[in-house]
């Protein structure tokens, strides 16, 4: 009986080892396009890395979006935000990379220059990814919704306002124009010198918006009338941050450009209909 007992435990014990499906990490870094947002208050606005996990089977893939606003490449490491995320990687997880938005700012606790510091802290996500047996996947920065025929000076503060009273009137044109300049050049070539996968994600999102159109691209981004979101009462004019939908339209084209990227995750790529309902509302 006993002899029985131990086979019908070791037969369990050996049918769940080759049942049970390893799960792989895909870690976010990043700034405010891609971070968690606190929605206590009923706000709309989501990064698009709170939508990416709805495009992965969740039994196999989990998304751990470590990504924050306002954060550079430089303020992330300096916070120990970097540190707190090496020490999470396991052999085969995946870290997506994506800074720029705040490394362009003047601010000395954030700003890196391409070509130099930006590309160093890039560098250190890979080597330090890799060191931990990860695949790092470094991206660019998405676009910004700039149909502005003359380019506001300054950062992306310059397109973003909180209401409409304040707001500077601008006249737009029909091609959306560029506002990362080599910032979204210096992953590329990082990427091409440390042999790393790379997704365009500021070529997959200019596409977006420029399809989209000048009225169009708006319905991306938290683009509100006074009285129109209930947490938005004075409305608000923001060209850099998405809504739910737009994150959901963003975390699904990467989605599908990891895939294309890293073919083996085209296995697990899904459409959870449940996580998909926020993004449809």
């Amino acid at each position: 009986m006993k002899a029985k007992m131990l086979f019908a435990v070791c037969a369990v014990l050996l049918l769940t080892a080759f049942t049970t499906r390893p799960v792989t990490t895909i870690f976010i870094i990043g700034d405010s396009t891609a971070a968690k947002k606190d929605l206590s208050k009923g706000s709309p606005e989501r990064g698009w890395g709170m939508a990416l996990q709805c495009y992965f089977d969740s039994t196999v893939i989990k998304v751990d979006n470590h990504a924050v606003n306002g954060r550079s490449s430089k303020s992330f490491i300096d916070e120990g935000r970097w540190k707190r995320v090496v020490e999470s990687i396991k052999p085969g997880d995946y870290v997506i990379i994506q800074f720029g938005h705040n490394d362009e700012k003047p601010n000395a606790d954030r700003h890196t220059d391409p070509g130099s510091t930006f590309d160093y802290n890039l560098a250190r996500f890979v080597r330090e990814t890799r060191e931990k047996g990860g695949i790092p996947v470094l991206m660019n920065a998405v676009v910004r919704r700039n149909f502005a025929k003359a380019v506001p000076k300054g950062d992306d503060e310059a397109l973003r306002n909180t209401t409409f009273k304040d707001a500077p009137r601008q006249t737009e044109g029909d091609s959306l124009i560029d506002t990362h300049g080599m910032y979204r050049v210096a992953p590329r070539d990082v990427a091409k010198r440390m042999n790393v996968h790379f997704v365009d994600a500021n070529k997959i999102t200019e596409q977006l918006e420029q399809g989209l159109g000048v009225e169009g691209s708006k319905k991306l981004h938290m683009w509100y009338r006074p009285g129109e979101h209930p947490a938005l009462p004075k409305g608000r004019q923001d060209n850099t941050h998405y809504n739910i939908w737009g994150a959901h339209q963003v975390a699904r084209l990467l989605a599908d450009a990891l895939c294309e990227e890293i073919p083996v995750l085209q296995r697990y790529r899904t459409d959870d209909k449940p996580c998909l309902m926020e993004g449809q509302k």
